[in-house]
């Protein structure tokens, strides 16, 4: 995609959100080969980005709630501090991808390939990460409270300082390195059934 045009669709999306849908037209940038284009900033809320090609993409500090990202490729982007609140990731390629400081609050990660990824201090509250790849993914300080794994969570490579729920101890307890993080973490009341 040519950036005269990637520009033209993320002013109709900007002119779209400030006029609550009245005006501008929301960006459809589903299955857009966009590798390594510079986003950071950008608002992409609501934004439909299906299966959109964003490998090696500077979106660092964008705003991406509630978008629709479904089997988007964001291998190796750069999602530092980005706003992903509610966005729907199933199946969505992140692999080594940036995610530090990232919000992922009731983000639906599905399935999604989160091997190698940053997450230090992100935050996951109620995240859902079934069946999602957390191979070596890197939680150190990350908020989990209310997320929802399974056992794919024993293949996290690093946690410690990280925040869960009482009710996900079950989950927690079976990782290999849980002994050796076990007074790092920090354990809060659950608000409901979460694993």
């Amino acid at each position: 995609m040519k950036q005269s045009g990637l520009k033209a669709i993320l002013e109709d999306h900007h002119l779209w959100l400030q006029s609550d849908g009245k005006q501008g037209k929301r960006a459809d940038l589903g299955g857009a080969s966009l590798q390594r284009v510079d986003l950071e900033g950008a608002d992409l809320g609501g934004a439909s980005l299906q299966r959109v090609d964003l490998e090696g993409a500077n979106l660092q500090g964008a705003n991406l709630w509630g978008a629709s990202l479904q089997g988007a490729n964001l291998q190796g982007a750069n999602l530092w501090g980005a706003s992903l609140q509610g966005a729907n990731l199933q199946g969505a390629n992140l692999w080594g991808a940036n995610l530090q400081d990232a919000n992922l609050q009731d983000a639906n990660l599905q399935g999604a390939n989160l091997r190698n990824v940053n997450l230090q201090g992100a935050n996951l509250r109620d995240a859902y990460l079934h069946g999602a790849n957390l191979r070596d993914a890197y939680l150190h300080g990350a908020n989990l409270r209310g997320a929802k794994f399974a056992t794919n969570f024993k293949k996290v490579g690093w946690f410690d300082g990280a925040t869960f729920s009482e009710d996900q101890i079950p989950w927690v307890v079976l990782h290999p390195k849980y002994p050796k993080w076990a007074d790092t973490l920090k354990w809060v009341k659950a608000d409901k059934l979460s694993a």
